[in-house]
């Protein structure tokens, strides 16, 4: 069967037939981590297709919950409201709603306001489980569930090192979680313990493969001789990228001081980025950088690199611990990227950067020290759980086939829920 990765606005007003059991794996188009996450989660239930009680004829559909929206909504435009003047107001309200106490519980106002055409969905194609990797997915599972009066359960996947206060925390059957820390942070929100796993965050399957990284070095015109340094900067968010951006173009023209150093720039889908970076490169006579575009196996890239430079997203990051290579995040972080790199440096598994100065001393201290980096391999392997989107899949049948007892209180319904948490685990 296949794997439905989209939905269009028209898709979503006729739902599939009633000819097999559907599983759906939601996200919100806002960058690109919680799609890849929701890819990533559909790939492992396509693998287990048979196996821990996932039907052979299952339907598995990656869904864009924006898609079912009452006024179109462009998820990447709204990100960016976040990148500017208003970022310090996002790192005041990403982690607790208010004062850290009054936490979000679930309703149905999202799903009655905003998005009446995914209940209607959900009314139609009756699904068996609904797994949800942002948390607007997450709430209006939650609202639709209310309203149809259906029985299916609903498993939370935050993908990032910390859990935002307006999860559903009442309402959700289950929390997968990337650590211990996150789970700390869900106790005091008053989830038991018995809806709170730790798995890992989803990643392709193609991050629990091993790849010859002298054959990926060659398929792509690398040198076998220099320590790889890969730059992530593919512009999915523009404006998050402006000052990562601006730094790489601050080191470049010292690459000249690095000959033991070559640097890989993925520019993404911006052509725009990549030819300025390849007139840069021209014009300064650097011969230890290259340029690429779309990359098609970015784990066996990550695999053949010996250091990744890269913003402190929740999937990027754990793609990088997957794949076993070190990382510098580059850039200021607000919200949840603030998380991501206080957890990642407090462990000794990143290094943090925050100007082309920053990056471009620990380049040169590299340079002259590679072995520097065994210690951080070593730590990133106390986070590393490649299995992570697998381990969902199975967490999810569980609660299916009642493995996992479902909660009643999780069944209430509320037009809008606040409840009084217990003190903040973690406090700013």
């Amino acid at each position: 069967m296949e794997t439905t990765q989209h939905i269009s606005s028209t898709a979503a007003e006729a739902p599939a037939t009633q000819d097999a059991p559907l599983i759906i794996v939601m996200h919100a188009s806002v960058g690109s981590g919680h799609r890849s996450a929701a890819q990533a989660i559909a790939q492992a239930f396509e693998q287990l297709r048979g196996q821990f009680n996932i039907p052979e004829n299952a339907r598995i559909e990656v869904l864009d919950c924006l898609d079912f929206g009452r006024c179109r909504v462009d998820g990447n435009k709204a990100a960016t409201m976040f990148t500017g003047a208003t970022r310090p107001i996002y790192d005041i309200t990403w982690r607790y709603t208010l004062t850290g106490h009054i936490l979000w519980g679930g309703g149905t106002i999202w799903s009655r306001l905003f998005f009446p055409a995914f209940t209607n969905y959900v009314k139609e194609s009756q699904p068996i489980a609904i797994v949800s990797t942002h948390i607007t997915a997450a709430n209006i599972a939650v609202g639709a569930r209310m309203i149809t009066g259906q029985n299916y359960p609903i498993v939370c996947v935050p993908t990032d090192y910390e859990t935002e206060g307006l999860w559903p925390h009442k309402c959700a059957d289950l929390f997968c979680v990337a650590t211990e820390s996150m789970a700390e942070t869900l106790r005091p929100r008053k989830v038991p313990e018995e809806r709170i796993c730790i798995t890992g965050l989803p990643t392709k399957l193609q991050f629990q493969k091993e790849f010859d990284p002298y054959e990926t070095r060659s398929s792509l015109h690398l040198p076998h001789d220099k320590k790889i340094v890969l730059a992530l900067a593919g512009a999915y968010l523009p404006k998050p990228y402006v000052h990562f951006r601006s730094a790489l173009d601050e080191v470049l023209p010292y690459l000249h001081s690095l000959p033991n150093l070559h640097l890989v720039v993925i520019a993404g889908a911006d052509k725009n980025y990549a030819n300025h970076l390849r007139r840069t490169c021209a014009d300064l006579h650097i011969e230890n950088a290259s340029v690429l575009e779309y990359v098609n196996n970015m784990a066996a890239l990550m695999s053949a690199s010996d250091l990744v430079v890269c913003k402190s997203g929740g999937l990027t990051v754990t793609e990088c611990l997957c794949a076993e290579v070190p990382m510098v995040l580059l850039g200021r972080s607000y919200g949840q990227e603030k998380i991501n790199v206080r957890m990642l440096t407090s462990l000794g598994a990143a290094m943090h950067a925050t100007t082309y100065r920053e990056l471009l001393e620990i380049l040169r201290h590299y340079s002259d020290n590679p072995n520097i980096m065994n210690a951080v391999k070593e730590n990133e392997r106390l986070l590393r759980k490649p299995d992570a989107a697998l381990r969902i899949a199975k967490k999810t049948m569980e609660l299916v086939t009642g493995e996992i007892p479902t909660i009643r209180d999780t069944r209430a319904k509320h037009f809008i829920r606040f409840y009084w948490g217990k003190r903040p685990a973690h406090g700013r």
